[in-house]
């Protein structure tokens, strides 16, 4: 029988320097940087890479911490809506065929 978990929450923030401005998330060990000032593919695809490592260790959301009301937060907000829906259905699929890791 499976016992119920509470789903972690990460923290997001924006890093807003020049001449970029990044969306962290507090995953895994090190923060995950995504760039949003700069289309790279490469960045998008490695940051998605290091979410799925720590996705498999047990199912999570992410929560964005700002109090700036500017566009980048606007932004974010519906970026991590996406990702958020997402990350549950990832999860549900790694569940599905026993790629978690059991603790």
């Amino acid at each position: 029988m499976k016992e119920g978990k509470f789903m972690e929450t990460k923290k997001a923030t924006i890093k807003r320097e020049e001449p970029n401005t990044y969306l962290v998330l507090e995953v895994g060990d090190n923060p995950i940087q995504i760039t949003l000032t700069d289309d790279n593919p490469n960045n998008v695809k490695s940051a998605f890479n290091l979410i799925l490592r720590e996705l498999k260790k047990g199912l999570f959301e992410l929560k964005l911490e700002d109090d700036n009301s500017d566009l980048f937060n606007n932004i974010c907000v519906e970026y991590l809506n996406q990702l958020n829906a997402e990350i549950k259905i990832i999860h549900a699929e790694l569940e599905e065929f026993e790629l978690t890791e059991n603790e």
